[in-house]
């Protein structure tokens, strides 16, 4: 695709919280790896001055596809629990192999938090 696509990167701070900001990327090239994305993403939100600190010093390294266009959304308003091994981002392949396209949803997180939140899936609020 000549322009790129339109990513939303949703920046999950706290899964339990459910503490968590949508940044949304235009112009995104699908050729690129998902590592060449996940670092600029990490270097774009450093320097957000829209996000509050906490977001921007957060630990992110982890993402995993939460809704594409046109398709059904999970019930979870954080990032679903389901479907690891085919929706979590592996470094070394392209956005393309890894099935995102224009208007995808993704997660952006620390893996840490995530597997924490699956043993005990609980929301406080």
């Amino acid at each position: 695709m000549s322009g790129g696509v339109t990513i939303t990167v949703r920046l999950v701070r706290s899964f339990e919280h459910r503490n968590f900001r949508p940044v949304v990327y235009h112009g995104v090239c699908l050729d690129q790896t998902v590592q060449e994305f996940l670092k600029f993403v990490l270097k774009d939100v450093a320097q957000r001055d829209d996000l509050p600190p906490p977001f921007r010093r957060h630990t992110y390294d982890t993402m995993k596809i939460i809704h594409q266009a046109h398709g059904s959304k999970s019930n979870n308003l954080v990032v679903s629990l389901e479907n690891d091994e085919t929706l979590i981002l592996r470094s070394e392949q392209t956005l393309q192999e890894a099935k995102v396209a224009n208007e995808t949803e993704i997660a952006f997180f620390c893996a840490a938090d995530y597997c924490q939140y699956q043993k005990h899936p609980v929301s406080s609020w």
